[in-house]
């Protein structure tokens, strides 16, 4: 009695679970795609501010200010400095297509007073801060939104190891569309070859990133930017096809196309380290601190991907439909968003 009184009771149960599911799903899937396009400069702005504060033993300093440019417009900030240092007669700038570069000189001293990026807490950007002092001796700082202002009688400051293995990282992990891509590697790839797959893009966007960093190599920053939206929305396409029971070299070797488009997201790399430069006679070993910041916010990533879906594989439900085709759609989508943006941008 029992029994046929609870079987009807759970018939209206388990439609209401799925029907809640069933509008759950795309709900998910729009909320991320959402959450990415609230800031749809999120993937340009992530380039570094820089900074230059050089000290002469005459009692003036040599400022150079290095800022990246959105969308053809410069971002609305502007670095304030003590309230010793006299205002510049004058300032040179230069375009470099991706970033303006403007530079003077003005009668002050670092030895007190504080610095401050104006308009800072309204971007997503950070500056990259370096300090040359007169008795030779530098610092190195990195502001942020939060941060935007540091005093110049504060000691310390952070080390040029870990500003270029903090900013490599940084760029790694609010880079959407680096990261986007390496999750429609992860949705590709079958998980016993995630290793080799993910081992592959890094050795080409470490290949290129060396080359580009030390001067070997540039392109302009337009196309590369174009073509690494155009390999996310590829992959989605593959991914697609993959479920579809279609073949292809992409998915029967998927480290080929990792390799392959890992250069050009080398090239993506290459020009936020460019926006900061690399300290003369230290450039390789800034470039290996940055290239290694890189990896660990993508192994952050990969780590963080991976254990969603070990939660969801414990849990009752359907890991491709609360998983895998929710970031699916957020791939795809955002894929062509930004293919669509940096051509008609």
């Amino acid at each position: 009695m029992k029994a046929a009184i609870a079987q009807p009771v759970a018939r209206p149960a388990r439609r209401w679970i799925g029907s809640a599911a069933g509008w759950l799903r795309p709900t998910l899937a729009i909320w991320l795609l959402a959450l990415f396009l609230a800031s749809p400069a999120a993937a340009h702005e992530i380039r570094p501010a820089a900074l230059e504060l050089t000290e002469q033993a005459d009692g003036t300093v040599s400022v150079i200010w290095k800022q990246p440019v959105l969308s053809g417009k410069k971002l609305r900030m502007r670095p304030i400095l003590p309230a010793q240092c006299a205002p510049p007669e004058q300032t040179q700038q230069e375009f470099t297509g991706t970033a303006t570069i403007e530079t003077w000189q003005t009668a002050c001293r670092l030895d007190r007073g504080e610095v401050r990026i104006e308009g800072l807490e309204q971007t997503l950007t950070d500056v990259f801060v370096r300090l040359k002092f007169a008795d030779g001796n530098e610092q190195t700082r990195v502001l942020r939104p939060a941060s935007a202002t540091f005093s110049l009688q504060a000691k310390g400051g952070d080390s040029p190891a870990s500003a270029y293995l903090r900013i490599g990282a940084e760029h790694m992990l609010f880079g959407w569309d680096h990261l986007l891509f390496v999750l429609g590697l992860l949705l590709l790839t079958p998980v016993r070859k995630i290793l080799w797959v993910i081992s592959a893009f890094t050795a080409g966007h470490s290949l290129t990133l060396a080359i580009t960093a030390l001067g070997l190599f540039r392109l302009p920053s337009g196309p590369v930017e174009l073509l690494i939206a155009l390999s996310i929305f590829f992959l989605a396409v593959e991914v697609v096809r993959k479920q579809a029971g279609k073949t292809s070299l992409t998915i029967r070797q998927p480290w080929i196309v990792a390799a392959g488009f890992g250069l050009l997201h080398g090239l993506g790399f290459a020009g936020a380290l460019a926006a900061i430069g690399l300290p003369k006679g230290q450039e390789i070993w800034a470039l290996l601190l940055f290239n290694l910041g890189v990896e660990i916010g993508q192994i952050l990533f990969v780590a963080a991907v991976l254990g969603a879906y070990w939660l969801v594989s414990r849990l009752p439900i359907d890991r491709q439909n609360w998983l895998a085709r929710p970031a699916l759609y957020l791939v795809g989508s955002l894929g062509a968003y930004y293919t669509m943006v940096r051509i008609f941008i």
